[in-house]
């Protein structure tokens, strides 16, 4: 065996316990060392969308009005940690990666969710207790805002609908001079693949919270 191996004097072994639980122990580890890694967490004011981070990374911020933890099957679940990481791979992706926000946020999603579940969390549930506390951009609630908050965020989501009011005024035949359609709507198809699943969650939360009565049907077949 090359002396240069991992474990060169211990082959590897498989776990005698199910694949979820190690996958499961393996994501708190790496959250836990994610959690380790924050320099400061701040409590103390009004962020868009629940949380973000400072411009150097070193502070996290979670909105003030954000419970610490909600209700679920009779215990109450610490919030803090799945949001922390959330914004630390958002932040990290964006920042040494040089990923779009939106694609980045995709991402930090996706591991967000992960570990929620990994603690036999539903994710619906948790999903449905955040959405209750969010702050969009324009909300007049936001007052106490911190001076050095990243709004990369919100500047692309800004930049999103910039560019649709440019595509339909190019249309309109009210475009800046040489600007061409091609290349806005090169731009707008990149947003479009990271606003994709977002929106359908929306329609879907949209459909849950409709009154009974006022849903219409699903289409059979499709």
């Amino acid at each position: 065996m090359p002396t240069d191996a991992c474990h060169p004097h211990a082959p590897h072994e498989k776990l005698r316990v199910p694949d979820w639980y190690v996958s499961s122990l393996m994501l708190d580890r790496a959250l836990d060392a994610i959690l380790r890694r924050v320099k400061k967490l701040d409590h103390g004011h009004d962020v868009p969308y629940l949380a973000g981070y400072s411009n150097d990374g070193k502070t996290i911020y979670i909105d003030r009005h954000l419970p610490r933890t909600f209700r679920y099957r009779g215990k109450d679940i610490e919030v803090d940690r799945y949001l922390i990481l959330h914004e630390e791979v958002e932040k990290t992706l964006i920042d040494q990666l040089g990923l779009h926000y939106l694609h980045a946020h995709q991402i930090a999603t996706r591991a967000e969710e992960a570990a929620v579940r990994a603690d036999r969390i539903s994710w619906r549930a948790y999903d449905r207790f955040m959405q209750k506390y969010v702050k969009s951009v324009g909300d007049e609630r936001l007052t106490r805002v911190p001076a050095d908050l990243d709004l990369t965020p919100y500047r692309d989501y800004h930049d999103y609908d910039l560019m649709q009011r440019m595509l339909k005024g190019i249309d309109a035949g009210k475009g800046p001079r040489g600007l061409k359609r091609e290349r806005i709507e090169g731009e707008l198809a990149v947003y479009a693949t990271s606003f994709r699943e977002q929106k359908r969650e929306a329609a879907l939360q949209a459909r849950r919270a409709a009154p009974a009565g006022a849903r219409k049907p699903r289409r059979s077949g499709g």
